[in-house]
């Protein structure tokens, strides 16, 4: 990828022009700029869309560029979307585990409702690839933790933190204590911020050099390197406030409507802290992908390094 021409997409003037040192093309614009995103899409033989995973419009502004693509060149263009794996999420509250989706199981994947988070884009991204004017590729990753590290952070241009452990750090700190939301039995899958970039260049690189890479309903690969209770996530973050003198006890607490209310601030959603979202990631990992990190050994760290940004 470093030989090819790219192209950024950026909402700020002052982070294209950071792009542009690194000799990247980048240009200022807004996911309401339909027409500039169609453009940009009709001009490009790979596409990365990673702004906003439910927003249908420039989603289809998207795939309208690609189209053009398509019926100016006769090849499909790539897509690679990024989407969630909110879109397995239920509405268990925190009561019980649920089913297990596999990337490698399209028949089960389909089975979701049109009406789950982030369903309305994916489908018409499949949708599009069915037609054969795009080859398709969803990339839905889970929990997202760590700390992003590397040139990108360093410039200010990538964000350095994730949101669902970072809000649920941020409410423990202010209520001196871990928290879940019921009883904290629901399940989430988990990956790591830079294990996860590793899976974006796994897929690009299997893309370029495979054909038969799976695109389409055969192209879901889940961003899930393992899975951890609500519960298991809130005692680790209660033992690290112990650790580091910021709360008395390591057992979390469930999370009140007041608690709810208060945090939203913070990116609270009760429906995702306390649904299930299950997966395993067997066709990402058959492109190469090997994730090895573990969600509950990077707690500590960043809460560490959230009480050192406030």
């Amino acid at each position: 990828m470093s030989s090819a021409n790219k192209t950024s997409f950026f909402m700020t003037g002052v982070t294209a022009e950071k792009l542009k040192k690194l000799g990247i093309n980048a240009v200022v614009g807004s996911n309401s700029d339909l027409h500039l995103l169609e453009k940009l899409a009709s001009e490009a033989e790979f596409t990365f869309a990673m702004a906003d995973s439910d927003d249908v419009p420039a989603t289809q502004a998207i795939l309208r560029g690609m189209k053009k693509r398509f019926e100016t060149t006769g090849v499909a263009p790539k897509l690679i979307n990024t989407s969630g794996t909110g879109v397995l999420s239920d509405d268990a509250a925190g009561q019980y585990a649920a089913d297990v989706y596999d990337d490698a199981n399209p028949d089960q994947i389909e089975t979701l409702a049109p009406t789950q988070p982030h369903r309305d884009v994916d489908l018409e991204i499949l949708n599009a690839d069915k037609q054969g004017y795009v080859k398709a590729y969803i990339i839905l990753p889970g929990m997202i933790y760590g700390i992003a590290k590397g040139q990108l952070v360093d410039m200010g241009i990538q964000n350095a933190y994730s949101i669902q452990i970072p809000a649920l750090i941020r409410a423990s700190l202010d209520r001196g204590s871990g928290g879940m939301v019921g009883q904290g039995k629901n399940f989430w899958a988990n990956v790591d911020i830079e294990e996860l970039g590793d899976l974006y260049l796994a897929l690009y690189k299997s893309i370029v050099t495979n054909p038969a890479t799976g695109h389409g309903r055969e192209g879901i690969y889940f961003g899930a390197s393992g899975e951890s209770t609500l519960y298991d996530i809130g005692k680790a973050i209660g033992q690290a406030l112990v650790d580091l003198r910021r709360a008395e006890s390591a057992e979390p607490t469930t999370f009140t409507k007041e608690d709810m209310d208060k945090y939203d601030k913070y990116g609270f959603s009760k429906l995702f802290l306390g649904s299930n979202s299950r997966c395993k990631a067997n066709r990402s990992r058959s492109i190469g992908w090997n994730p090895v990190t573990d969600v509950l050994a990077s707690i500590k760290p960043e809460v560490g390094s959230i009480i050192n940004r406030k």
